[in-house]
């Protein structure tokens, strides 16, 4: 009973997974460029059947020239070597064009779901709130915290578009190869005849049979040997992306690290993942070595067992050495399609795990969906001149709630100051107001002109009109525009560099690179501001010059600002204050409405 239930259960896993791959492999087939799509794969399928013929060809050739040769038939012999050039010039071409446009296929289909990958990825901060669900509680048992991201975009769609199409191709050639040649070694191989206790049996197709058992074995063996590989092809992309994603943070970080002299605890820290790399690898290594080990015998075999059985035919005069090579040519094509299983088991394994992460890749968007939803409550309403909100509850990915019932309200003219100590959340309140913060509930109604300054700002690498433009396009604005932005900044030197390409983000320095940002507020001159620690790495007189800056700017919009900071020089340039403040801090000064429950609570003071 219990190996009933192990096979059922097995059986089970095997057909979910077989329904994860089918998921996975037709949203292509069925987008918009489906029709190319199913004639590519039509035209591949038909290429596939037209070499299993050639096959079938060829093994009858075999025949007629071993035969020539075995009789010494001249004209025979030259006719077949005329007949060969020509069907291996057509056995070339189908094999080009059979490569060719399996390659384009691949490519095409890798194209799509890269698309379609980065469009679920990018969407709806996505891509920020796989981040955040890493410090979810539940976040593992949902599969909403993937790992590497990036890698599962860029190597496993690689890898399963192109496994899936030449282990699909394979296996319908070892069917159709299978329906060809069954019947051809059927006839040749004539039946077995032997006597047990007096009574005489004969097995018809006796070669046949020998085929099923040989190949039926081999694949018992192989899976057993070769199981192991499943979870190490899983674990080493797995590690193989945590290695190299920390080797691009280590380039990142570059300056911090030298600054630092932390190249040493770096290097040991990059060796340490390197090291779990080649672990991993090895078990797999042993792995395969054990797998080929048995399928290298098993593959020798097979090219001897069909002469062994044939033989006696053979030399008995039954069958002639044509028919000899014909029964071995037929018996290693039923062999091989019956044997698909185990010449293709290291890369079913690969894909396997392929398949599975980018199958938890796909859970991992939908076990958002749930946030998403009670976001709905959360989202941001636009208005032409104001900032309100409904009671707010403000909680941390594992569920602490920092604050509740806070209602924020202000007015054009505004000045406001957020303060309170490190880790009360104002930046998640900023969060929340820019509707990006998932783990909140209520309604917040927005300037519909509103701009976040954070403390680090985003610059991508190019062109540095571009990183000033950015989100949008730098064509927008003319260079006059650029320029006059860049020298209120405080950055003149940067004037004439605007088709300057570089990595910003490592170029500049901190207080250059937060100068470049209130560029982009200069440039385009938002009605609201929202700042979080824009000025922190920047001296007192540069601060207080760009912070005038900013006022002057939504002064002139009829908006106001919101600000994070931490400086005292900052508080002039506003005019009121919310002060987040430890709840028992709170109760203890004679708050009006303590908030039960939140760890923090939200006071509004004069500057």
């Amino acid at each position: 009973m219990a190996f009933v239930a192990s096979a059922s259960a097995k059986w089970s896993a095997f057909k979910a997974f077989i329904l994860r791959a089918v998921a996975l492999s037709t949203p292509y087939f069925s987008s918009k460029d489906k029709w190319k799509a199913r004639g590519m794969l039509a035209a591949i399928v038909a290429l596939n059947l037209a070499l299993v013929y050639m096959a079938v060809v060829f093994n009858d050739w075999n025949r007629l020239f071993y035969d020539s040769l075995q009789d010494k038939n001249a004209a025979v012999f030259w006719e077949q070597l005329g007949r060969f050039t020509y069907l291996a010039f057509g056995f070339i071409v189908i094999a080009v064009y059979k490569f060719y446009l399996t390659q384009l296929l691949e490519m095409r289909w890798r194209a799509w779901m890269t698309d379609h990958y980065l469009h679920k990825w990018m969407s709806h901060q996505a891509f920020y709130r796989l981040e955040l669900a890493r410090f979810a509680p539940s976040a593992n048992a949902q599969g909403a915290n993937p790992d590497n991201p990036d890698q599962r975009i860029q190597e496993d769609i690689n890898q399963f578009t192109s496994y899936t199409i030449s282990l699909s191709m394979g296996l319908l050639n070892s069917v159709v190869t299978l329906a060809s040649f069954v019947g051809i070694l059927w006839t040749l191989s004539g039946g077995f005849a032997f006597t047990l206790r007096g009574q005489e049996y004969n097995i018809p197709g006796f070669m046949v049979w020998m085929a099923v058992l040989y190949s039926l074995v081999g694949s018992v063996i192989t899976h057993y040997i070769g199981r192991k590989q499943i979870p190490l092809n899983f674990e080493q992309q797995r590690v193989e992306a945590d290695f190299r994603h920390h080797m691009v943070r280590a380039r990142e970080y570059s300056e911090s690290i030298a600054f630092d002299r932390g190249e040493n605890v770096v290097r040991e820290q990059m060796s340490q993942r390197f090291r779990r790399v080649l672990a991993n690898n090895l078990a797999l290594i042993k792995a395969q070595k054990s797998l080929i080990w048995f399928t290298s015998f098993f593959g020798q075999a097979a090219v001897v067992f069909p002469f062994l059985v044939a033989a006696p035919r053979f030399f008995s005069g039954a069958i002639q050495l044509g028919q000899l090579t014909q029964i071995s040519g037929a018996f290693g094509q039923v062999q091989g399609a019956l044997s698909w299983f185990v010449d293709t088991y290291s890369s079913l394994a690969s894909w396997r795990a392929t398949t599975d992460r980018l199958t938890s890749f796909e859970e991992s968007f939908k076990a958002l969906a749930p946030v998403e939803s009670a976001r709905e409550a959360t989202k941001s309403i636009a208005n032409t001149g104001y900032l309100d909100t409904e009671p707010l509850r403000i909680s941390l990915p594992n569920g602490t709630t920092l604050l509740e019932h806070t209602r924020l309200h202000a007015q054009p003219g505004d000045r406001i100051l957020l303060q309170g100590p490190s880790g009360s959340g104002k930046s998640t309140l900023f969060r929340t107001l820019a509707g990006i913060w998932p783990y909140a509930q209520g309604a917040v109604e927005l300037p519909t002109d509103s701009m976040f300054l954070p403390q680090r700002a985003y610059f991508p690498n190019g062109p540095l009109r571009e990183a000033l433009a950015y989100p949008e396009v730098a064509s927008n604005y003319s260079d006059a525009e650029l320029q006059q932005a860049l020298r209120d900044a405080l950055l003149p030197h940067l004037a004439n560099a605007l088709d300057t390409v570089d990595a910003w983000s490592q170029k500049l320095s901190g207080g250059e690179q937060q100068r470049l940002a209130i560029a982009r507020v200069l440039l385009k001159k938002p009605q609201w501001l929202f700042a979080d620690e824009a000025t922190s790495a920047l001296d007192e007189a540069a601060e207080a010059v760009l912070y005038q800056r900013l006022c002057e700017v939504v002064t002139h919009r009829g908006g106001a600002l919101v600000s994070i900071a931490h400086r005292p020089g900052v508080v002039a340039f506003h005019n009121q204050r919310w002060v987040l403040e430890p709840r028992e801090a709170a109760a203890d000064a004679g708050s009006s409405a303590p908030q039960a429950g939140a760890l923090f609570t939200l006071s509004t003071k004069p500057a």
